[in-house]
């Protein structure tokens, strides 16, 4: 299968040597793309003027409307897309599921947002201010689509919830989309992509695709272009230095690495509640996706007279797991997503080795329904760190994989002190009933996270794993996590709308807020 790009309007072709997609449980090709020789620049312009025009004319009602035709194609194509996902991700099916249905919940959220937003066309941040004693002339402000483009650069392990949240957004705010997938895992974005080309969602302009590599796509943004980048905090960093993007000031949103932490509360116990929740979200987490999320619990927080019995719970829960071709329905954990990906982990377990012990990994992967000796297999990996606060790399350096390192506390303050060494996280999780604790705790790392997820037994049955990316909340992080939002509800839209500050008569001020748009 060769993998076209959707640009200008039109599917089209690259020219010269072609990247090949494989299918990492066997290795065996499964697609192929370029994007040499496309007109990128082109391409950013026709969005600009074709389909940027046709989407602020809309309301936000209107362009509600087109997310939720998306969310229903994902849905009415949830199967086809499934087996896409387990064979070009390596996904099994029930990671399949978490990352296309919540492409879908996300599609629909921001649709009931635009459902809800009505007929206007610009969003009003909070009441005017008299500008003067007789409150004739007032001064308040305005958000409004910015008229450039929005450039998604979206990582490997979730091509289409990260294909959907950035862009039911931008699309709601009314602002073009360009997309480009990791090219490693880039047929399922490029198969919804198809689903919305063929059903004709979306004006001419509104949505493209870059299927491949996007070599000079960002010298050609402007002033009111934005660019969403999910990835590493290096590239992140190569990014915000760009000369186009610093000399136009080109708006961007950044979610890099995140070493999060899951704390165990003091008052936990084995064999309660709150203790097997703990242990079932740090299993989950190190073995969903086989471990490949930014959301991944990689450091977790124990009080020291719990470090044996919390391993051995863990190491038991690990063993269950098994390892294999997720085309079989008996496996639990698919592999990594590419052999680059495969030495990075490889790489980096060494080199949290060198300040950590191995609590517990299976032998050579022998993985189920794999042909021998091919495949981007890493079996479990738990690791612990008996002296965290002298361990630099459990805090400086992310596996991205299944492997997570324990490390034992004292108080709260150590507690804090470890967590806050990761330099900004996502999200860390507090399990405890200790409502004291959550306090200190919250209050301690609130500065540190775009997220704080706390549960214990009297959530046990309501309370969703803290990994989970809910559209409602913000997704993001300071500091090494990207100092980046997404999400967020309505709040989301504000980094495609352009805030400004309007003074004029009052009038004039109603006009522009509760008439429709009169001009």
């Amino acid at each position: 299968m060769r993998l076209k790009s959707y640009l200008s309007g039109a599917w089209v072709e690259g020219q010269g040597s072609p990247a090949v997609l494989v299918n990492p449980s066997t290795e065996e090709p499964l697609a192929e793309t370029s994007t040499a020789g496309l007109d990128l620049a082109g391409a950013l312009e026709f969005a600009r003027s074709r389909g940027g025009p046709v989407l602020r004319k809309a309301s936000f009602a209107q362009r509600g409307e087109m997310l939720a035709r998306v969310s229903g194609l994902i849905r009415s194509q949830r199967d086809a897309l499934i087996g896409i996902a387990v064979e070009n991700g390596g996904n099994t099916r029930s990671d399949a599921k978490f990352d296309i249905d919540g492409a879908a919940g996300t599609l629909a959220h921001y649709a009931a947002i635009g459902r809800d937003l009505g007929d206007r066309r610009t969003l009003v941040d909070g009441d005017p201010t008299p500008l003067c004693r007789s409150g004739g002339f007032v001064g308040g402000h305005l958000f409004a689509p910015r008229e450039g483009v929005a450039v998604h650069v979206n990582a490997f392990n979730f091509p289409a919830w990260g294909f959907a949240e950035k862009a039911a957004v931008a699309l709601l705010a009314g602002v073009p989309v360009v997309t480009k997938p990791a090219t490693s895992t880039a047929l399922l974005a490029h198969r919804i992509v198809t689903l919305c080309v063929e059903a004709e969602v979306f004006p001419q302009g509104a949505l493209s695709l870059v299927s491949g590599a996007a070599q000079g796509l960002l010298d050609h943004l402007t002033g009111q272009d934005v660019l969403a980048f999910t990835g590493s905090s290096d590239t992140a960093a190569l990014l915000r230095t760009h000369p186009a993007l610093a000399r136009a000031g080109v708006r961007i949103n950044v979610e890099a690495d995140s070493l999060n932490a899951a704390i165990l509360g003091p008052d936990a116990r084995r064999g309660s509640t709150t203790w097997s929740m703990f242990v079932s979200a740090v299993a989950r987490d190190m073995t969903q996706k086989a471990g490949q999320k930014c959301t991944a619990i990689r450091r977790v927080l124990v009080p020291r007279d719990a470090l044996s019995a919390v391993e051995e719970d863990l190491a038991s829960a690990l063993a269950r797991v098994r390892v294999g071709n997720p085309a079989a329905d008996e496996v639990d954990m698919g592999p990594l997503a590419t052999a680059g990906q495969l030495r990075d982990v490889r790489a980096g377990i060494d080199r949290l080795c060198a300040s950590a012990r191995v609590v517990w990994t299976a032998a050579e992967p022998s993985p189920l329904g794999a042909p021998p000796g091919k495949g981007f297999f890493q079996t479990p990996m738990l690791l612990a760190a008996d002296r965290p606060l002298d361990s630099s790399a459990v805090h400086e350096h992310e596996v991205f994989g299944p492997v997570a390192t324990v490390m034992p506390f004292d108080s709260g303050g150590e507690v804090a002190e470890l967590v806050r060494r990761a330099r900004g996280c996502l999200v860390s999780s507090l399990f405890t009933d200790d409502r004291s604790f959550a306090l200190r705790m919250i209050r301690a790392l609130q500065a540190w996270h775009g997220r704080l997820h706390v549960a214990g037994e009297a959530v046990a049955s309501d309370a969703p794993p803290p990994g989970t990316v809910f559209p409602q909340l913000v997704h993001g992080g300071p500091g090494r996590a990207g100092a980046g939002e997404e999400l967020g509800g309505e709040r989301g839209l504000r980094f495609y709308l352009q805030r400004t500050a309007v003074q004029a008569p009052r009038d004039l001020w109603d006009a522009l807020t509760v008439a429709q748009d009169p001009c």
